[in-house]
């Protein structure tokens, strides 16, 4: 991510922070660990210590969003799975007992 952010801004909002949002900024500015989990999180590199407040910002709501898909996508498999019925996901398994594996044709 060096000090700027690489793809096309489509946007440039403002973004309110409070003084508990400075001090977490100020954190993951002067903090090692804090950045090495948000180049985790974020799938961005940060390697300059002179990265700029908004591209680091927007790494952070990167790391933000892939949290919220990751979650959205528990909670849609969770719903997926509470409306199949017992005798379905029997079926589905004796279907699966039931197929040739994909090396059976090697001998």
């Amino acid at each position: 991510m060096a000090t700027r952010i690489q793809s096309p801004v489509l946007r440039r909002s403002s973004l309110p922070l409070t003084e508990q949002n400075e001090d977490d900024l100020s954190k993951v500015r002067e903090s090692s660990s804090y950045q090495r989990a948000l180049e985790v999180l974020s799938g961005r590199k940060i390697v300059d210590a002179d990265v700029s407040t908004s591209a680091l910002l927007h790494a952070i709501f990167e790391a933000g969003m892939a949290a919220v898909q990751k979650e959205a996508e528990i909670t849609g498999y969770a719903e997926i799975a509470s409306t199949q019925s017992a005798s379905e996901v029997r079926h589905h398994r004796a279907q699966s007992r039931r197929r040739r594996p994909t090396w059976a044709q090697e001998a």
